[in-house]
């Protein structure tokens, strides 16, 4: 999550929401569980939050000696978006997670639901499939 007191607002919102909707509940044994997957979503919609801002925060852009050069980054960042949104959603997760919000893999982990081994499998193989997307469109 990046820092303590949104990880610590996250949990909070699922045990309050877990509470509130207790009588709901059609195995109350189960209630932990449920509360583990409102904290995984709850996480989830605040990294896609800060996706969404970061996509449309104005990013820096460093000294460009030609328009030429400008027309070519953009497209190049294009070409990358367009390939990233054709991956599987675990390992489109991953890689924003790990590349554009600069995650550990323990946090990633821990966002998606997995161990830290799968996280470093589905960042390889995420990377490995836009290798190979964006070398097709070469």
């Amino acid at each position: 999550m990046g820092d303590q007191a949104t990880a610590e607002d996250v949990v909070q919102e699922a045990f309050a929401r877990t509470h509130a909707g207790r009588r709901r509940l059609r195995d109350p044994g189960k209630a932990l569980a449920y509360v583990r997957s409102a904290v995984l979503n709850g996480c989830r919609s605040v990294l896609r939050r800060r996706a969404v801002a970061w996509r449309r925060a104005v990013p820096y852009e460093p000294p460009v000696w030609s328009a030429e050069h400008a027309a070519l980054l953009g497209e190049e960042r294009r070409e990358v978006l367009l390939a990233l949104l054709r991956l599987p959603r675990r390992q489109r997760e991953a890689l924003t997670l790990r590349y554009y919000l600069d995650l550990p893999d323990a946090e990633i982990a821990e966002v998606m639901g997995v161990g830290a081994g799968t996280v470093r499998s589905t960042i390889a193989r995420g990377l490995a499939a836009l290798a190979r997307t964006l070398g097709e469109q070469s």
